[in-house]
């Protein structure tokens, strides 16, 4: 995700908007005390136009029902019971009289094979998505339908909901093979509940019943959502990263074929996405649900101009990902992608009269894209695998595009084996730029500022294509913040950065956290999209070096009761037993009196058996129980474990506080490929410490854990596993200053996240500036959530008359806030 364009600042606009009242501490005691020093003499790491961008997956159904702004569910009448068991290809649709979904020869063509045969007198209606059809009273929507009627008929087509008809009925003639017709109407009454019917006279067949808003973004046709494209503008993004995800590197590699002898790939095909809409394929999406790629390669490469983004598509590399772990060994099948991505390129950068740049100019767009980088593959948990079809994808891309910056990646999480194992080939391989994702605690964010401090400056860049704190909360988006503080103070090493996921509809959800929400009528920003978006809007060119004081902290030991659980397994426990240290025996069960000491506070079945506590639903997650003490310190826990049956190990607690605050030790992970720690705060988790491995369904464990203090250490089968100590203080105030080379302006940016205000004692090192500073805040109660209705956490625009060389400034209690200060 990446452009030029856009670091002004506040607009004279936004500065006569009315200003709200911010929080303020009520007593002295309320507040604490910092201090902020900056070098202006020194030079910190330039910052790159691209640095923020925006991620966009379909998941969340983000494309069709969101930002692809077709109406009706199901146009096509592709879905199937092969993609989704609860699919047909009548899905969305409800029938009058006689009508049947048909796959033969008759067929509109090879990749829009399934057909509706309507019979004469009959009628067809889509209850599009959401509670139905959005349309609004006074405004334009064009039908358009594929038809075939040997002996003619007459298509009269309505818009209308429980109440009545929404707009004049249209009445189209058919006659002949297969055409397009179309037909627009003008809406009468608002409506959420809208409905579309096509009737026919006499027997006809139809494909591609569709219905765009004539108000798309930028009035384009085969459009975007205006309202959605409009907010994601609005961040004037560096970059679009495209179009996932999962959904790039999963689903089967392998060809499939039906009665007809007709194939295709199940994975996501670039080559699928454009030409003619009803040329394209519909297909299964990772996420459960059918895509039917309206909005293609073609649709990303023009939004991501159209926002004066930089284009960034990802391609699977061959090796399954997010939790699938399969590798191909298809030597033709890894040659032929690797053709499609030369070809992609080719799409996007080549001359009109090119193989592949000619069928981009026949869409619309002659001039090239301006592609400069590609990703190759996503979140792989197989990194040897993974990276030697990576290098045959790179060798082939810069021996015939040597200006494209090849993109590889570092798996699924911010640290363990497999992190580690990537990093290590791509450092070795000279690799240009690293995709990281992660989705942690906002404890994790407000702790990790310094990630990016010791990295190499010489080795290769960071793309930092997915990361979030797990909640949409405005603590989640402070702690954010305060992290990205860090992103830009390592500007140097981190050349990218985007949230994800971006979209989300509020019916539909496969995901959360997510930076935008919508249903059918609305969209609205999330407290971390007003972070992303006063971030992206305000970036600066380079980093002035400043330090802060810290906030005082004293940490105790881990303290807390302990808890088992499983996740999609059944398990057996036993002989549990807790020890202190000075060898007292806090609790010992071996379950022959029942399960009385323990309490129940996930899902699944629990019960005794033979002896042993025994988890027996296979489907349930998290379904933990908790024995003991909050309050207890420095013991070991003994448990035995045994896996019964299902797709992953077992889960043993520890520093159990509460159903959202606790450790736990997950051994036979991510479908039993990997064990580790994780920690959960406030219900957000991090990992800790990882490691490959799994565990054997039939065999018992013995599992230790000895918590001393802020350390554990922990043991399988007698022999140590690993250790950590959680001793990394959790810093809720954070700041970085950066100089907007246009303007001149320094951008003193802090965040809050605590709260008390802070007052903070600011020096400028004697740089020449004005007495006067614009001011954006956002300032909320740590659990505010925005909603459809409600959007507590918005921008609050004012002036600070006070700057001078140096100053007091009090940030409000959980807080971000960016003083612009113009020079003299």
């Amino acid at each position: 995700m990446s452009r030029t364009r856009w670091r002004l600042g506040l607009s004279a606009t936004a500065l006569l908007t009315a200003t709200a009242v911010l929080p303020a501490p009520a007593h002295a005691e309320d507040v604490t005390d910092y201090t902020i020093t900056v070098d202006p003499a020194a030079q910190g790491a330039a910052i790159d136009d691209t640095m923020y961008g925006v991620f966009f997956e379909d998941i969340n159904r983000a494309a069709d029902g969101g930002l692809y702004a077709e109406l009706v569910q199901n146009r096509s009448f592709e879905y199937s019971t092969a993609d989704n068991a609860s699919y047909t290809p009548l899905t969305s649709w409800s029938v009058t009289g006689a009508a049947e979904a048909v796959n033969d020869s008759g067929r509109l063509n090879e990749r829009n094979r399934t057909y509706l045969s309507l019979g004469a007198g009959s009628s067809v209606t889509n209850a599009g998505y959401n509670t139905g059809i959005r349309v609004e009273q006074g405004k334009k929507y064009d039908f358009s339908v594929w038809a075939r009627a040997e002996g003619g008929t007459t298509l009269t087509v309505t818009l209308k909901d429980a109440a009545g008809t929404l707009a004049t009925a249209r009445q189209v003639a058919v006659k002949g093979g297969w055409a397009r017709y179309r037909a627009t109407f003008t809406a009468t009454r608002t409506s959420n509940r809208g409905r579309l019917a096509v009737a026919a006279t006499n027997a006809a067949a139809l494909d591609m019943v569709s219905l765009f808003p004539r108000d798309t973004y930028k009035n384009q046709p085969n459009g975007l959502r205006k309202d959605l494209a409009e907010k994601i503008e609005a961040l004037r993004p560096g970059f679009l990263r495209f179009p996932g995800g999962c959904l790039v590197n999963t689903g089967s590699m392998e060809d499939y074929s039906e009665a007809s002898g007709w194939q295709r790939e199940r994975s996501y095909q670039w080559k699928d996405t454009i030409g003619p809409v009803e040329q394209r394929a519909t297909n299964a999406n990772f996420w459960g649900y059918n895509q039917s790629y309206g909005l293609g390669y073609y649709e990303y490469f023009r939004f991501a101009e159209d926002i004066g983004a930089m284009p960034l598509p990802v391609v699977p590399a061959l090796v399954t990902g997010c939790g699938q772990n399969k590798a191909t060994d298809d030597e033709a099948l890894l040659k032929r992608h690797i053709q499609d991505t030369l070809d992609l390129i080719e799409f996007a950068n080549g001359p009109a009269t090119s193989t592949w740049g000619k069928v981009r100019a026949r869409m619309g767009h002659p001039r090239p894209f301006h592609l400069t980088h590609i990703g190759v593959g996503n979140e792989e948990n197989l990194p040897h695998e993974f990276y030697a079809r990576f290098q045959k994808f790179r060798a082939a891309i810069e021996a015939k595009y040597p200006e494209i910056t090849v993109v590889s990646n570092s798996g699924p999480d911010d640290s363990g084996t497999t992190f580690e194992t990537a990093w290590k080939l791509n450092r070795e391989g000279g690799v240009d730029m690293v995709d990281e994702h992660y989705y942690n605690s906002p404890q994790w964010f407000l702790q990790n500022n310094d990630r990016y401090d010791s990295y190499d400056r010489n080795g290769p860049k960071v793309f930092l294509g997915e990361y979030a704190s797990q909640g949409n909360a405005w603590k989640n988006a402070l702690a954010e913040a305060a992290y990205m503080t860090g992103l830009e103070r390592n500007a140097d090493v981190v050349k990218l950065a985007s949230y994800a996921p971006l979209l989300a509809n509020e019916d539909y959800v496969q995901w959360r956290p997510d930076m935008i929400w919508f249903n059918n009528r609305a969209s609205w920003g999330s407290a971390n999209y007003e972070v992303q978006k006063l971030f992206m809007n305000n970036v600066g060119d380079r980093v002035v070096p400043s330090r802060a004081t810290g906030t005082p902290s004293v940490s105790g030991p881990i303290t807390g009761a302990i808890g088992l659980s499983t996740w999609a397994t059944s398990a057996a426990y036993d002989d549990v037993k807790v020890t202190a240290a000075d060898g007292s025996t806090l609790l010992s069960d071996d379950f022959s009196d029942g399960a009385a000491r323990w309490k129940q506070v996930g899902g699944g079945s629990w019960s005794v058996q033979d002896g042993q506590y025994v988890q027996t639903d296979a489907a349930a997650e998290n379904t933990l129980v908790t024995a003991g003490d909050p309050a207890w310190k420095d013991y070991d826990l003994h448990v035995k474990a045994t896996k019964k049956s299902g797709k992953e190990g077992f889960l043993v607690a520890f520093g159990v506080k509460d159903t959202g605050n606790y450790y736990w030790w997950n051994l036979g992970g991510w479908n039993n490929t990997q064990s580790a720690v994780e920690q959960a705060s406030d219900g957000g988790k991090s990992t800790v410490i990882s490691k490959a491995g799994s565990i054997e369904t039939g065999r018992a464990y013995d599992i230790d854990i000895k918590v001393r203090g802020r350390q554990v250490t922990l043991y399988l089968d007698g022999q140590e596993w690993g250790r950590f100590t959680d001793d990394k203080p959790a810093e809720p105030f954070r700041q970085v200053v950066t100089r907007d080379a246009r303007t001149g302006e320094l951008i003193v940016k802090v965040v809050n996240a605590q709260d008390t205000a802070a007052r903070t004692a600011i020096d400028l090192g004697g740089a020449e500036v004005a007495s006067r500073a614009r001011v954006t805040t956002l300032a909320a109660d740590q659990d505010a959530v925005n909603t459809e209705t409600d959007t507590p956490v918005t921008p609050v625009s004012s002036t600070f008359s006070g700057v001078a060389d140096t100053f007091t400034y009090t940030f409000p209690a959980n807080s971000v806030t960016f003083l612009r200060i113009p020079r003299r």
